[in-house]
């Protein structure tokens, strides 16, 4: 069986590939999808052509689709019919505790005839978290939401150091979960070679700040 991780380009989703990788699972393909308004992944905030760079460093094919005009949904079943066009059977992603958003996934995911698969699901986020640091992947965080105690974290590497923060951040998901933060990994055990980016500009939007990742200037 063929399977396609859904992706933005964070820590959730790496592990969750991880995961699915050391399970057995042939995961072939990255399906992400951007706003077509700006060339980035919403909420994330990386610019689409990252995203397609990290597929092709974790050795998967990318598929990616955009909104605007089209509302998210009707995007998101048009790339189920595309994974399913390159046979795919299955579809992995990297929830862990929050049910609304695992249940609206699976209910559109096993509609479309394709198996819905959560490596993560149930587990405790600070231990995802460790996880993600202690099998060697590099991560920065690229998304924080200004009415968070994340707010402080932009820019920074996620390392032994950021998590100790984190640990000790009282109303703070550890991963992020309520959108506190997100990250873009970069490097890591599964990646053939690095993500080469730099930091850009600072914007903020919608009560959240972002920082623009871009490819190194030659």
């Amino acid at each position: 069986m063929i399977y396609a991780l859904m992706s933005s380009g964070g820590k959730d989703s790496t592990l969750a590939l991880d995961r699915a990788r050391r399970e057995g699972l042939d995961v072939r393909y990255l399906a992400n999808i951007y706003e077509g308004s700006t060339g980035r992944v919403r909420f994330h905030g990386v610019r689409a052509e990252l995203i397609a760079r990290q597929a092709e460093a974790l050795g998967l094919e990318c598929v990616q689709l955009h909104t605007h005009p089209r509302p998210f949904e009707p995007v998101f079943l048009d790339l189920l019919q595309q994974l399913k066009a390159r046979g795919c059977s299955g579809i992995v992603f990297g929830n862990i505790h929050l049910s609304d958003v695992r249940a609206w996934y699976e209910e559109r995911v096993t509609a479309a005839g394709l198996r819905h698969v959560e490596p993560l699901w149930g587990e405790p986020a600070m231990e995802l978290a460790y996880e993600v640091v202690e099998r060697g992947y590099r991560a920065i965080v690229v998304s924080v939401d200004l009415k968070q105690p994340a707010a402080g974290f932009l820019g920074r590497e996620l390392d032994a150091d950021l998590l100790t923060e984190i640990a000790i951040t009282d109303g703070l998901d550890p991963c992020g979960e309520r959108g506190e933060y997100h990250t873009f990994v970069y490097d890591g055990p599964q990646f053939s070679q690095p993500v080469v980016v730099e930091p850009g500009a600072t914007v903020e939007f919608e009560g959240h700040r972002f920082l623009d990742l871009v490819p190194p200037r030659h």
